[in-house]
Formats: structure tokens, C-alpha cells, sequence
């Protein structure tokens, strides 16, 4: 009934008004949800938020071409036509790291899109079915997390070849383990409950029990740690594109930018540090959005 209150009175507004005042409203809306309601989790959703949609919409917006080589090699800060400069072959820095922002993004998604499917999946099944059916899947699980994470998607990566496709294989398969060792814990705590036991009991299969019964229960956790895994994730891509075995060129990557720009770090330190810095800022919200979700949508578990 809230959401209608003041309708007659909303209905003649126009202009940046209204839209402020539906912005305080969604922002009310969260903070009573208890995201967001605290500035480091407010800052990084914002920031969160900006970068995908830059990654979205700013290629569009950017006419200067990201991989056009030109003669103005190296131009500073401010430049005519450059407002971040040019980097050692004449490419305009700002359209790089907006047309960067996009496969990083893409991977970082993508990757633990596949670990959170496949994760959550394997420990699901673990959890509910225990015995014999747990003890296979989770001493395989145990296996992958004994090895290590960035050895693991090297391997994977070097043995498939460099490119986007393998990248988001190589992560989301080295991720998976993690979110399945919390999938099964919560899994086995929600099988014990009543409303499984009910359920099984009434002969309901084992598909709609975990997809219907027990992974709508799980799921405040399960997002909370997907949403950090994600910062893994673009962590591992935009450290593999740094070691050439991520996004090849001449497709501008912040990792790869990394590298790239290292030979001038002293002549030109904003090539190494804008992109190294938009990827920390974008690992470092992701964790703190990650906290937030999961104080707001599991508050025992984070108590």
C-alpha cells in the first residue's frame, strides 16, 4: 500500500525531481532490506554499478577507436582530443580503458557464472544424498582445492590455448570447488530439516526437492559468496592477461594494459596504474558488496 501513497500528487511531477525522489526511494527500499547501510558497502555498490555500465554503454559512447595506432605516441594528461593521453603506440588511453572494462567483465561473470552452476550443483547433491554419493564428490572436490587455484587455471589455460573461451573455463572450473564445499554444508543442514524430510516422505523426486525445497533456502549464502568469488575471478583475468595467457591483442584488456605499460612506468606511470587501479577497486568492491549481501540475506550465518 506504501508504494502508491502519493500517486495523485507524483502524477503532475516532471524533471530531475521526480527522478531524485524515485532514487530515495529505491535507496530506502534497500537500506530496509539492510543493503547498503553502511558507506564502504554503499560506495562499492555504486562503483559496481558504474563499471558495468560503462562496460555496457561507454563503448558506445567513446568515437576514439581503442586499437588505432597513430603517430602521437605517449601524449600527457590533458591532452587535445586525449584527456588521459596516448599510450607508446598512439592509442587513446581513455577509450582503452573503457573499451578494457568489457571482456575483464566478461570473463569475471562468465567464469563464476560456471563455478556458481557447477558448484552449487556438486555440493547440492552432496549434501542431500550423502553416504556413498558425498564421499566420491567431495574427496573430488577436496582434490581440486588441495591443488593450487592459479596453478590449476594455468594449466587449463596453457592446455586449451590462450583466448576468452578457455580463460572463462580455466576460472570457473579452479573456482567451483569453493562454492561447493559451502553448498554441501548448507545443503546437509536443510536435509535434516522438516519440510525436506516432509517432502521426501511424500515421494517428491530428488530434482524438485533441491531446486524447489532446499536451493531457494541456501540461496541468501550462495550469492553472498558468489558475488566474492567474482572478485577471484577478475582477479585470475586480469592476472592471466597480464601473463599473455588471458585476452589476446590487439582487444584492450586492463590485465594485458598492465603489461603492456609496465616498460614505461617511470616515463609514463598513469599506463600501469589507471587500469591496475580500476581493477582493484573493482575486486575490493566486490568483497565489500559480498559482505553486504551476506550480512543482509543470511544474518545468522554472518552474526
Amino acid at each position: 500500500m506504501s508504494d502508491h501513497t502519493g500517486t495523485g500528487l507524483d502524477a503532475g511531477r516532471t524533471g530531475p525531481g521526480l527522478g531524485r525522489a524515485s532514487s530515495g526511494r529505491w535507496a530506502a527500499r534497500l537500506r530496509q532490506r539492510g543493503i547498503g547501510t553502511s558507506w564502504p558497502a554503499m560506495v562499492s555498490w555504486v562503483f559496481l554499478v558504474a563499471i558495468v555500465l560503462i562496460a555496457l554503454v561507454g563503448p558506445l559512447l567513446i568515437s576514439a577507436d581503442p586499437v588505432r595506432q597513430t603517430n602521437a605516441a605517449l601524449l600527457p594528461f590533458g591532452s587535445p582530443g586525449h584527456p588521459l593521453g596516448t599510450d607508446d603506440l598512439g592509442r587513446d588511453e581513455l577509450a582503452r580503458l573503457v573499451h578494457g572494462a568489457r571482456p575483464l567483465l566478461f570473463v569475471a561473470f562468465a567464469s563464476t557464472a560456471l563455478a556458481a552452476v557447477v558448484g552449487t550443483g556438486v555440493g547440492l547433491l552432496a549434501g542431500y544424498a550423502g553416504g556413498a554419493v558425498e564421499q566420491v564428490l567431495m574427496r573430488a572436490v577436496d582434490l581440486a582445492l588441495a591443488f593450487p587455484s592459479i596453478l590449476l587455471v594455468i594449466l587449463l589455460v596453457a592446455a586449451a590455448g590462450p583466448g576468452t573461451t578457455s580463460l572463462v573455463i580455466g576460472v570457473g572450473v579452479s573456482l567451483a570447488p569453493g562454492l561447493a564445499r559451502l553448498a554441501r554444508a548448507l545443503a546437509a543442514r536443510e536435509t535434516a530439516r522438516d519440510y525436506v524430510v516432509a517432502a521426501r516422505l511424500g515421494g517428491t523426486r530428488t530434482p524438485r526437492v533441491l531446486v524447489q525445497e532446499i536451493l531457494p533456502n541456501i540461496a541468501g549464502p550462495m550469492v553472498a559468496q558468489i558475488v566474492m568469488t567474482l572478485s577471484v575471478a577478475a582477479g585470475f583475468a586480469a592476472g592471466l592477461s597480464y601473463l599473455g595467457l588471458g585476452i589476446q591483442p590487439p582487444t584492450p584488456d586492463w590485465g594485458y594494459m598492465v603489461q603492456a605499460g609496465q616498460e614505461f612506468l617511470y616515463s609514463a606511470p598513469r599506463l600501469v596504474v589507471l587500469p591496475a587501479t580500476l581493477t582493484l577497486l573493482f575486486v575490493v568492491a566486490c568483497n565489500f558488496v559480498g559482505d553486504d549481501l551476506r550480512d543482509a540475506l543470511d544474518p545468522k550465518g554472518s552474526a
